[in-house]
C-alpha cells in the first residue's frame, strides 16, 4: 500500500467518525422536526473541509459544528427543508469570523452572538447574519488596535 492510499483510508475512516458525531446530534434536535440523514451529515463534512481549507485554518474536532446545530436547532426559523443549508452556512460564517476577529472571540459567545443575531434582528436570514456580522468584526478589529 502506498502513502495516498493511506491517506485516502484514514480520511474516510475520519469522515466516518464525524457522520456519526453529528447524526448522535439527532438525539437533541428531534424535538424539534430537525433529523440530519447520514447523505446530510456527509454534505455537511464535505462542506466543513472545504470552508476550512478556504480560510486556511486546522480544526482537529467537530465541536464547533455540533455546538451550532445543538444551539440553532431551537430556532423557529429553521425547518427540516432548509435545516443543512443553514448549518452549512452557519459554520462557513463562524470560521470567517474566527478569522476576521484573529480568534479573539472563544466558540461558545462567538456561536451565541450569531444565534442572537440570526434569531433577532435577522429573522433568520443568513444573509442579513453575514452583513451583521461584517459590521461587527469591522468594529471588533478597529477596536483591537
Amino acid at each position: 500500500m502506498n502513502i495516498p492510499d493511506i491517506f485516502t483510508l484514514e480520511q474516510a475512516s475520519l469522515n466516518e467518525f464525524y457522520a456519526n458525531e453529528l447524526l448522535q446530534t439527532n438525539e437533541e434536535t428531534e424535538k424539534y422536526g430537525l433529523v440530519l440523514t447520514l447523505e446530510d451529515a456527509k454534505q455537511i463534512i464535505k462542506q466543513r473541509r472545504k470552508t476550512l481549507k478556504g480560510y486556511g485554518r486546522i480544526d482537529l474536532n467537530f465541536d464547533v459544528v455540533k455546538k451550532i446545530i445543538k444551539i440553532f436547532s431551537s430556532s423557529t426559523f429553521i425547518n427540516d427543508e432548509n435545516y443543512v443549508d443553514i448549518i452549512i452556512g452557519l459554520q462557513e460564517t463562524f470560521y470567517y469570523l474566527k478569522n476576521e476577529t484573529e480568534d479573539q472571540i472563544g466558540d461558545d459567545k462567538l456561536i451565541n452572538i450569531m444565534k442572537n443575531l440570526f434569531e433577532n434582528s435577522c429573522e433568520g436570514s443568513l444573509e442579513l447574519l453575514n452583513s451583521r456580522l461584517e459590521e461587527f468584526s469591522r468594529t471588533f478589529r478597529k477596536n483591537l488596535c
